[in-house]
């Protein structure tokens, strides 16, 4: 049993060490970073196919062959609806939505068209070619988990996704599913600001401490800006008493449209401008798709410069109708072209320090992120609003990467990280709405009660109870208290209703309880918002109280009234009793949960203190009768959950997507493979061809060989090239395996002729070391040294054959093999001198060994004996008093004995030992 538990164990550390790597994407609107960390390599980005560190986040297909990164651009100028890219804000939108519609209009040339069962974004290229934007984005996190298991060399399938802050839950969503799709498992969506956060107070953990300290993190991207007001501090866990950093996000505002792509398109259009304005076509250069593409691409590279230098030439060859386009244009002019935009960026920062309650005084600092903060005007801007210094000691483009691999670390189970908790804050606040009818022929009431408000930290759990519902009802989970927003950004939003929830058979539970209900607790609907910002209805339950029978309460009373006096013993003065369910809430809140439990009353604060009240009058009661016992029970309440906004990707439609992504895959799987076998075939014939002109290979191949091998290479060479209707790998993988089993007899012939030289002198040290060694174990045997035998004669002797046979083998065939010529067959190969060196090694380490482990044979105990009645009879004394010399005598051959029994190590002797040394004329 026990072989069976360690084997299991074993097994399961085995799987968790081939599956503990783990890792983070960010994917942003234009590049993607991917961050990994394996059990003994550190957080690290991981490198792309090309070795750089981000890849732009843009997905190509042509002819069957799928694309991304600066291939996919390269296409995306040439065919550009080909080419997709600046997907994120598109998931879980749809058709009609603004934001939609401003993608269209940035990029013309794309056939954007609706899902017809989920009335989504799709792109449609032609009528067997279209993509959603889940199936996109879904493949992009294919090749980063692609570049991940590169760079760890070993599989991974868990993963932390960055998403902006202001994404709801049709977007996160759609995120999941695009997830999914990739076979990931998301640990977590962590909004970017709060990674960039996480990963800043993971360097900075020592400066944290009891002081809340303050900053605001300032994020200007491709294609959004944001800003976040955080805090740190040392805080105490109430469940497990320890003291870990803490790092919670206390305001946020965004501007989901101002980011570096605008800047970039308003470049576009003013060169487009310039150029029309030349007059050199008629043709207007905006209605050519590859002429647009050319100038955006000619655009992000003038903002760039233009960031770090006053002036720059914009130059693009073959604009349109073979005409080439050269235009100054200088950072004045940018600055100019894009006036309406600087004003706005401030407006995110001021939002979060709305939203914080805070002013900029207690800002410890404002932290720059993004690639869109480089901007010089953006940086003049910001600075001349907080007046101060601004914070550039973040990696702008990795922060937010490196801050969610630090959490899948922390979530994952193979690793064991420095706890620092994240707080996140909700941006759109949620509510619940139901309807009431008071009765008596009034108008049935619309009741709405705040459920998460405005930057209310999350993860969390809230619960509400419905007391007058009698029947089957519904109610709803929408957003609210959305006036902080522009109209703007609320159709942005989407749907605003996010969840219903219909109860049934409520009569049939009521009526069934009826009978031995004590006390109705009402109708309980439980909330949780994770940790990935995603919100689900998790229960419901009905709830009371009955009497317990007298049988159970008189077996029961002995064991409870011992539990009462423990938990007496146990509990602090002061401290409030609640009931199961409170406590069970309590527990899986997370660090200090608000709880909320919001009756139909219209003044909730009165009713709960009344019920409270009430509750305290039930204990005491309770407790001056003990024969009365109740017992808390909870029915499940039937229910079912609909989802009220966009539809995630499920059913027929995931199975559609999953079929659709695996043959893309696999035809890219035998794409690879294809171009690598001809790759490889066509790479060894140009190198046989080439050795075969080099005389040191050509000596190795006799005439025959060589003409032959030259007629092969040449037939191959042609017919590699020739146009087959189904070129296949295996084809040029067996091509190359005839070629190697020919071109492997002269190129073996050069290896063994080149490699044995090194390979003798090897030969020849070892056997100069074992030939001293030799020397020194003649000495060691019992006839040379009796005292220390170590060797008998046979092993000597035997080394001593195996040293000289050796030698005798090595001079014959050094000179049978220089008598050969280059191109005969080997006769000493570098296997025969390493077999005989191993060997002479095995001879060798055998006696080094058994020196290692000798100790020297002990005296016979009645040779001692004998010793010490010689040494008493030669002291003289035959009385039982001994002379102090004859007992100075027994007492060190005691010693001497001591010490020829028990051979030790030198001690070095202990500060009392060395007292009791010291001459009495040196105390």
């Amino acid at each position: 049993m026990k072989l069976v538990l360690l084997l299991s164990a074993l097994l399961a550390g085995i799987a968790l060490s081939q599956g503990a790597a783990v890792m983070s994407v960010d994917l942003g609107t234009e590049w993607m970073k991917v961050g990994v960390v394996s059990p003994g390599v550190p957080m690290e980005i991981a490198l792309n196919r090309e070795s750089k560190r981000k890849t732009p986040a843009i997905l190509a297909f042509r002819d069957g062959t799928r694309t991304i990164g600066e291939d996919a651009q390269t296409i995306g100028i040439k065919d550009p609806n080909s080419a997709y890219g600046y997907l994120l804000d598109l998931l879980g939108k749809t058709i009609d939505n603004p934001i939609v519609d401003l993608y269209r209009k940035r990029f013309p040339y794309y056939n954007i068209v609706g899902d017809p069962e989920r009335n989504t974004v799709v792109f449609r290229k032609s009528d067997t070619e279209e993509f959603s934007v889940e199936e996109l984005v879904a493949q992009m996190l294919v090749k980063a988990k692609q570049f991940a298991q590169e760079s760890v060399q070993q599989p991974i399938t868990e993963c932390v996704l960055t998403v902006p802050g202001y994404f709801g839950q049709a977007e996160r969503e759609a995120l999941l599913s695009a997830a999914q799709l990739a076979n990931l498992k998301v640990l977590q969506l962590i909004n970017d600001y709060a990674a960039v956060a996480l990963n800043y107070g993971v360097f900075h953990r020592g400066e944290i401490n009891e002081t809340a300290q303050y900053f605001l993190f300032y994020d200007m991207g491709a294609y959004k800006t944001s800003a976040a007001v955080v805090s740190y501090q040392l805080v105490k866990d109430k469940q497990t008493r320890e003291i870990n950093p803490v790092v919670q996000v206390l305001g946020v505002g965004y501007d989901r449209t101002l980011g570096g792509l605008e800047i970039q398109l308003r470049l576009r259009d003013y060169l487009a401008q310039e150029f029309n304005a030349l007059k050199k076509t008629k043709t207007d250069v905006t209605t050519s798709p590859r002429a647009l593409a050319k100038l955006f691409k000619e655009a992000g590279r003038l903002k760039n410069v233009l960031s770090a230098n006053t002036e720059f030439f914009a130059q693009i060859e073959n604009l349109i109708e073979d005409i080439d386009f050269k235009l100054p244009v200088t950072r004045e002019k940018l600055e100019q072209i894009c006036e309406d935009l600087w004003p706005r960026a401030t407006k995110p920062l001021e939002e979060a320090l709305a939203s914080s309650h805070l002013s900029l005084d207690v800002i410890n600092q404002v932290i720059l992120f993004g690639g869109g903060t480089r901007v010089p005007r953006v940086q003049e801007t910001i600075k001349a609003v907080i007046k101060q210094e601004l914070g550039k000691n973040l990696n702008a483009d990795e922060s937010a990467t490196m801050g969610a691999v630090y959490k899948a670390a922390d979530l994952s189970a193979g690793f064991k990280v420095k706890k620092f908790v994240v707080k996140d804050a909700t941006l759109f606040p949620l509510q619940v709405s139901f309807e009431r009818d008071p009765g008596d022929g009034a108008a049935v009431k619309q009741v709405k009660r705040a459920l998460f408000a405005l930057m209310n930290p999350y993860p969390q759990k809230k619960v509400i109870t419905f007391n007058k519902h009698t029947d089957d009802f519904e109610f709803y989970v929408n957003y609210a208290d959305l006036d902080r927003y522009s109209k703007e950004e609320i159709a942005a939003l989407g749907s605003l209703n996010v969840t219903k929830v219909q109860l049934k058979q409520v009569k049939e539970l009521l009526e069934k309880s009826k009978k031995e209900l004590v006390d109705n607790k009402g109708i309980k609907a439980y909330f949780y918002l994770d940790d990935s910002g995603i919100f689900r209805c998790t229960g419901v339950e009905y709830v009371y109280e009955k009497q317990k029978p007298e049988d159970d309460a008189d077996e029961d009373s002995t064991l409870s009234k011992f539990g009462s006096t423990l938990s007496k013993l146990f509990t602090k003065e002061g401290e409030e009793k609640k009931d199961d369910s409170e406590q069970e809430e309590t527990a899986n809140a997370g660090e200090e949960p608000s709880k909320s439990e919001d009756n139909e009353n219209a003044k909730e604060e009165e009713a709960s203190k009344e019920q409270k009240s009430e509750e305290s009058t039930k204990q005491d009661s309770e407790a001056k009768n003990e024969t009365i016992k109740l017992v808390t029970v909870k029915s499940p309440v039937t229910y079912e959950s609909q989802t009220q906004f966009v539809v995630p990707l499920a059913g027929s439609g995931y199975d559609q997507s999953v079929a659709k992504l695996a043959a893309i895959n696999k035809a890219e799987e035998q794409r690879v493979r294809l171009e690598s076998a001809f790759n490889a075939l066509e790479a060894h014939i140009i190198e046989v061809q080439q050795k075969l002109d080099e005389e040191s290979y050509a000596k190795c191949a006799t005439a025959e060989e060589k003409e032959k091998l030259l007629a092969e290479c040449s037939t191959l060479g042609e017919w590699l090239y020739e146009d087959l209707e189904d070129p296949k790998a295996e084809i040029y993988e067996e091509k190359l395996a005839q070629l190697k089993k020919l071109s492997n007899v002269f190129l073996a012939r050069h290896w063994e002729h080149e490699e044995r030289p090194e390979a003798i002198k090897a030969l020849k040290g070892m056997i100069d070391g074992a030939e001293k060694f030799l020397v020194t174990g003649r000495n060691l045997t019992k006839d040379t040294n009796p005292e220390k035998d170590v060797f008998t004669q046979v092993e000597i002797d035997t080394l001593d054959k195996v040293i000289t046979e050796t030698n005798a083998w090595l001079k014959t065939e050094t000179a049978a093999q220089k008598k050969l010529a280059k191109n005969a067959d080997i006769r000493l190969t570098v296997k025969d001198i390493t077999d005989k060196m191993s060997l002479l090694d095995r001879e060798v380490k055998y006696l080094v060994n058994k020196i290692k482990i000798w100790k020297p044979k002990v005296k016979p105990a009645a040779e001692k004996e004998k010793k010490k009645e010689e040494e008493v009879v030669a002291s003289g004394s035959g009385d039982d008093t001994k002379s102090e010399d004859g007992e100075q005598q027994q007492e060190q051959a005691t010693k001497e004995d001591q010490q020829e029994q028990e051979p030790v190590d030198e001690i070095t002797p202990t500060p009392a030992e060395e007292e009791t040394k010291t001459p009495h004329s040196e105390l």
